[in-house]
């Protein structure tokens, strides 16, 4: 009986442990950091000899892919914001498994051209995943059967160019930012049941009356410092952490911008913040302080070459970063001197990720860049693939997935 016991007990470890590295499970993928640590990918490829599948998806969609198991989430909707859907895939076959219309719009506001209705991304863990299309509704879908278990619709925010922050898991909590013109807020739902824990107001001065100036796209960053959990959110001109449980305001730094969208990355007791457009629009916090911190924990900032979209990878002593001109930078993460710098093919909006090494870009014309990441620029591979990318990629094991302007692929 003790034996079996020690066998069951080291079944469980050795699949939860294979679950763990099977698993891309938010916008960049673990804990938001953009890295696959045991994956392997393809680094190149000519044409279509590396595609282990492709799979059509209807509609418009910018959301990621993300990862559970053998399960792969997208979500996508109508050109006209009607209709949004959730679609899930087996990612070793690409064959259809739930294929979910989750919600429906009389009268969708005004989506600029080059965004989507479906720009969130999901987030998902065991049993459950998360869809998120701003103010147009959250649900929350059982993976196994893909029935609806909640939805929230009553979360009032114009987001003005149509949505894009993206849900993060904090505990027990669902964390999502409204950054519209006309309302700025955080959430945390319950994210067993969908009810609210808590709303904090922004309460930041914009220095202006402009809505449009006061809008953003970023998906928080979930981290611990001293013992203190927080979710740090970036907005237009400030990012404000807060206490997960309560909601509560821990801090907040003022760097200016509009637009912010990447997600900030933490290491070497730092959080590195992209806030968008502005004169310093990344900077790196200490963020052991409380109240306004500008003039107290700001290590350093940065104003030249910084993405407006694209999220920075933090690898190691180094900061890699390419902004959406297709300018890829490599900094000294503590101090923010440059190591180098270089162009690359094509414009960006997609995340680059990280494995085995080596840097993958993706661009808004279907350019597959791949780099070394390291002290000095190297690169390992120049690829095609599609009309273009505004999605991120994942990656799992051997398999890298893209999602292209009109396809999801798996390249083995």
């Amino acid at each position: 009986m003790k034996r079996n016991l020690v066998t069951v007990l080291l079944l469980l470890i050795l699949a939860s442990g294979l679950q763990a590295a099977d698993s891309w499970p938010q916008f960049r993928g673990p804990a938001g950091t953009g890295i696959a640590q045991k994956a392997d990918p393809v680094v190149k490829w000519n044409g279509t000899e590396r595609i282990k599948w492709e799979l059509g998806i209807r509609g418009k969609g910018w959301s990621s892919p993300v990862i559970w198991g053998d399960q792969l989430w997208v979500t996508t909707a109508s050109v006209d914001g009607k209709q949004m859907w959730a679609i899930c895939v087996n990612r070793q076959t690409g064959k259809k498994i739930h294929d979910i219309l989750v919600f429906e719009n009389e009268r969708p506001r005004f989506c600029h051209p080059t965004n989507s209705y479906a720009s969130c991304t999901p987030v998902i863990e065991e049993g459950r995943v998360y869809l998120h299309f701003g103010s147009y509704g959250t649900a929350c879908v059982d993976t196994g059967t893909g029935k609806v278990l909640w939805t929230r619709r009553d979360l009032p925010c114009n987001h003005w160019r149509a949505p894009g922050s993206s849900p993060i898991l904090a505990g027990n909590s669902l964390v999502v930012a409204y950054d519209g013109y006309d309302l700025q807020y955080v959430v945390a739902f319950d994210k067993q049941s969908g009810k609210t824990l808590w709303k904090q107001d922004r309460n930041i001065d914009y220095g202006t009356d402009n809505g449009d100036r006061k809008k953003a796209y970023s998906t928080a960053r979930f981290i611990e410092h001293g013992g203190r959990k927080q979710v740090v959110s970036p907005s237009a001109t400030d990012t404000v952490s807060y206490d997960p449980q309560s909601g509560k305001e821990l801090w907040r730094v003022h760097h200016g911008g509009m637009n912010a969208a990447p997600v900030p990355q933490f290491g070497h007791g730092l959080v590195y913040i992209v806030g968008g457009s502005g004169p310093f629009s990344m900077v790196a916090v200490r963020p052991d302080g409380s109240g306004d911190i500008t003039e107290t924990h700001v290590e350093w900032n940065l104003g030249k070459s910084v993405p407006n979209r694209p999220s920075p990878l933090l690898i190691d002593d180094h900061l890699f970063m390419v902004n959406d001109a297709g300018i890829v930078t490599c900094l000294e993460a503590k101090t923010a001197k440059t190591v180098w710098q270089k162009r690359i093919k094509g414009e960006y909006r997609a995340s680059p990720i990280y494995a085995a090494g080596r840097i993958y870009f993706s661009s808004m014309k279907g350019d597959v860049t791949v780099i070394a990441a390291g002290s000095e620029f190297k690169l390992l591979g120049e690829s095609k693939l599609g009309p273009g990318f505004q999605a991120s990629p994942a990656a799992v094991g051997k398999s890298l997935y893209l999602r292209s302007l009109t396809s999801l692929y798996c390249l083995e």
